[in-house]
This record gives C-alpha cells, sequence and structure tokens, in this order.
C-alpha cells in the first residue's frame, strides 16, 4: 500500500473539490454562529483542512479568524451527520492563548 492511498478511518488533507465542500461547510456553519447573539467570524486565511471518515465526517480546520476587532489563528472541528434532523453538526472552536472552547450542535 502506497502513502498516497487513503486508509478506511485516516486523516487525510484535503484537497479540490472536497476541500471546497468542508469551506463551504465552514462558513455555513460560521453564518449559523452569527444569528441572533452568537459570535461573528470572517475567515482571513486558511491554513490547512483535514477531513476523517468517523459516525458522520469530521473535519478539522486551522484557520486565522477575524471577529470585527482581531485576527487570531483558530482550530476548528466540524463533525457533520447529514442524516440526523436534529443536532446534525457540531462545531468546536479554539483559539490559540485562549482556554475557553466554543462548542455548539445544532
Amino acid at each position: 500500500m502506497s502513502e498516497e492511498e487513503n486508509i478506511l478511518g485516516g486523516i487525510k488533507m484535503l484537497e479540490g473539490t472536497e476541500r471546497q465542500e468542508a469551506l463551504e461547510l465552514l462558513n455555513t456553519c460560521l453564518a449559523h454562529l452569527a444569528e441572533g447573539d452568537g459570535p461573528t467570524y470572517k475567515v482571513i486565511n486558511v491554513i490547512s483542512v483535514t477531513g476523517q471518515l468517523v459516525a458522520g465526517d469530521l473535519y478539522r480546520y486551522t484557520l486565522e479568524l477575524d471577529n470585527g476587532k482581531d485576527t487570531k489563528q483558530c482550530s476548528v472541528k466540524i463533525w457533520y451527520r447529514c442524516w440526523l434532523k436534529e443536532d446534525g453538526i457540531n462545531i468546536k472552536m479554539k483559539f490559540v492563548g485562549e482556554d475557553e472552547e466554543l462548542d455548539r450542535t445544532w
């Protein structure tokens, strides 16, 4: 088996269409967070995007996000389970240098 072959359940760097779809999901999740009194973030720079097939899809992003005041590096995990009508998306966000982690499910 070559290193380039996908391992079932393994983490892989996303490229092309897969990366674009993962970024669209990220933007949809950020827009959902911004509704109501939630935090508002804008993606400034995408450092890396990985995907993993688990019970659904688990995406991990390393990004720079802008909250309107500061630009900070952030790790984001989105667990997407498309077959669930409720609680099918979980997002966790942790900024570098901060202890708190945002954890929301819808």
